[in-house]
């Protein structure tokens, strides 16, 4: 029997604890699989009295994560600081002094993955990222390994956890955004700072990471179309619900002959798909090849265990694979480096898709008219329309309309058009909306 893999793991909160415990607890099952053990052999963390507590004497404890990279007995970095400040630094350091990385951080991968892997590659080490991705669910190696035959056409997916149970919250109890917000700080579901999740960054990380793993092109998270929940009103998602849709906040990517859509925001999804099922805090991602049509990945996208699920199949995947020629691994972007293609990000204005759109209008004559014929004059198509009756005495009513795929711009130019009648009261909402078929 070969001698335990050495891994160092630098920071051991709540990802890094799950790692710890599930290593512990299927030390024997990963064993049989790999032919050797996985042993963590140093924890840094800042917080030393906990790490001491956490691993009882089974590793050493250091509050310093250089000690970690630096002790040539250690094979493999697992870094769980999160963000890309300290991490940055740390892994590229790990990488220089010839150590293998697995990392469960989306926002580095997403920012400064070109560079990391270019360094990995040069060095001969592998960087791996499982984790980062919707938690406990294998969707990189899905598109890196298991779909590697197809052209992937499209990507749509739940990718996190937090929007997804307060819009969940906001259907079922019919009650608004921050309301919700706040039962889900108080549940420990979001932050006590929840931007990165409301506001679409953290699922733009995914998507971005996803996109570039499908259709073999760099990072690109900067280009990224990204809008949050936070505006989101109870009324249009009852409104979706009586039109036979739910809204989720999608991460999409899709490959058409111009470029690339990458793009993040609230979606109307059709009822009957099972994407519009998923509830809570789960994920899941719809995957669309040429060869196998749709395969959908679902499970628990965050959590202790669920992640250090994947950063332990990781580690598994490094230990067997470190004999291996460099050149016969599976590549950190799926496609070979010299292959990866700069494929441009479509800009917002020559996305196409379908269209939710809510007015409040004057209850009056000829208002209907009106607007249909500005939509018309733009090239927009109606596919469904729902007008409510105005309410006794009151003088305005609510006129909800489904529009066929057009482009961003010709919707915006419709809109603006719209925006100026007289008889539109207030501002038009917006949403986007896909079939997913």
């Amino acid at each position: 029997m070969m001698k335990p893999i050495q891994v160092g793991l630098l920071g051991i909160g709540t990802v890094g604890s799950g790692v710890f415990n599930v290593l512990a607890r299927n030390q024997e099952e990963i064993k049989r699989r790999v032919g050797r053990g996985i042993r963590i052999h140093t924890v840094a963390d800042l917080n030393t009295q906990r790490a001491q507590e956490l691993v009882k004497g089974q590793a050493e404890v250091v509050d310093d994560a250089r000690k970690v990279i630096q002790n040539p007995e250690i094979d493999i970095v697992v870094e769980l600081i999160g963000g890309y400040g300290i991490a940055k630094d740390l892994v590229l350091e790990a990488i220089a002094a010839g150590k293998h990385v697995v990392t469960a951080n989306k926002a580095l991968i997403a920012v400064h993955g070109n560079e990391i892997f270019k360094a990995a590659h040069a060095k001969g080490v592998m960087v791996a990222f499982e984790a980062a991705v919707a938690g406990g669910i294998p969707i990189i190696k899905a598109l890196r390994e298991g779909l590697s035959a197809n052209r992937i056409e499209w990507i749509a997916g739940i990718i996190n956890g937090t929007t997804n149970f307060i819009l969940s919250e906001m259907r079922d109890k019919g009650l608004d955004f921050n309301t919700v917000l706040k039962e889900a700080q108080r549940l420990g579901y979001a932050e006590a700072d929840p931007t990165f999740d409301i506001e679409g960054i953290d699922a733009a990380h995914k998507a971005t990471i996803m996109s570039a793993i499908a259709f073999g092109v760099p990072m690109q998270f900067a280009q990224a179309h990204v809008e949050g929940i936070t505006q989101l009103s109870a009324v249009d998602i009852k409104y979706a619900e009586q039109l036979g849709y739910r809204i989720k906040l999608l991460g999409i990517t899709k490959k058409n002959p111009n470029g690339i859509e990458l793009r993040v925001h609230p979606t109307l999804v059709p009822t009957k798909r099972l994407l519009a099922n998923v509830e809570g805090a789960m994920n899941a991602v719809q995957v669309h090849g040429d060869a196998v049509g749709t395969t959908l990945y679902y499970g628990k996208g965050a959590g202790s265990e669920p992640t250090a699920s994947a950063v332990i199949a990781d580690l598994v995947d490094v230990t067997r694979l470190q004999t291996a020629d460099p050149e016969n691994r599976v590549p950190h972007l799926a496609f070979q480096p010299d292959a990866v293609q700069n494929i441009p990000i479509l800009p917002k204005a020559e996305v196409t898709t379908s269209y939710y759109l809510r007015l409040a209008v004057a209850d009056q004559a000829g208002v209907l008219a009106e607007i249909t014929r500005i939509l018309a004059a733009h090239g927009v198509s109606i596919d469904a329309l729902l007008q409510k009756e105005a309410a006794e005495g009151e003088s305005q009513t609510d006129l909800v309309i489904l529009t066929h795929e057009t482009k961003e711009k010709n919707m915006m130019a419709a809109i603006t058009e719209m925006q100026a009648l007289k008889t539109v009261l207030g501002e038009i909402i917006k949403i986007r909306l896909e079939n997913l078929s």
